[in-house]
């Protein structure tokens, strides 16, 4: 689960770097002005094709890699490996979901307000997290429901 988050969170480094612009969202700023949306939606846009790009490198190398090693012990490390890479490409997935969604909350005029409390999410959540929904207390709320709803 770590690498798997790790992964993810080096694609969004890497889109944050492909963006052509210095601009960094501020607090000195009206929030959710032009620039802050137009920031985020280029981050969201550039995050997505990077997901793309490394989606079809992997499809490249399932057609082209040997389906059965020779070793059972090669094999059992292969199917391992590949397992690994298939569940990081269906989070992955799931991600180009939920950064659709922001997209259209950009477009809806949604983007940056908690759907739970309407507060502003806050600038430093949504360059660490730009699809979050919800605002830091929000999500540990729902979370904290989740699981006591799930020990009980």
């Amino acid at each position: 689960m770590a690498t798997v988050l790790a992964d993810e969170i080096d694609v969004l480094a890497k889109a944050r770097r492909a963006l052509p612009m210095e601009y960094v969202p501020s607090d000195g700023e009206p929030y959710m002005g032009d620039a802050q949306l137009d920031y985020f939606r280029r981050l969201l846009l550039e995050w997505k094709k990077s997901i793309l790009s490394a989606s079809a490198g992997t499809l490249q190398l399932l057609q082209d890699g040997p389906i059965r090693e020779p070793d059972l012990n090669d094999r059992a490390s292969s199917e391992t490996d590949w397992g690994i890479e298939l569940r990081t490409r269906d989070r992955q997935r799931k991600l180009i979901a939920k950064i659709d969604a922001a997209l259209r909350r950009i477009d809806e005029g949604d983007y940056g307000w908690c759907e739970v409390t309407g507060e502003p999410i806050g600038l430093g959540r949504l360059i660490a997290r730009p699809v979050a929904t919800m605002t830091v207390e929000a999500q540990q709320a729902h979370e904290r429901r989740e699981k006591i709803s799930r020990d009980n």
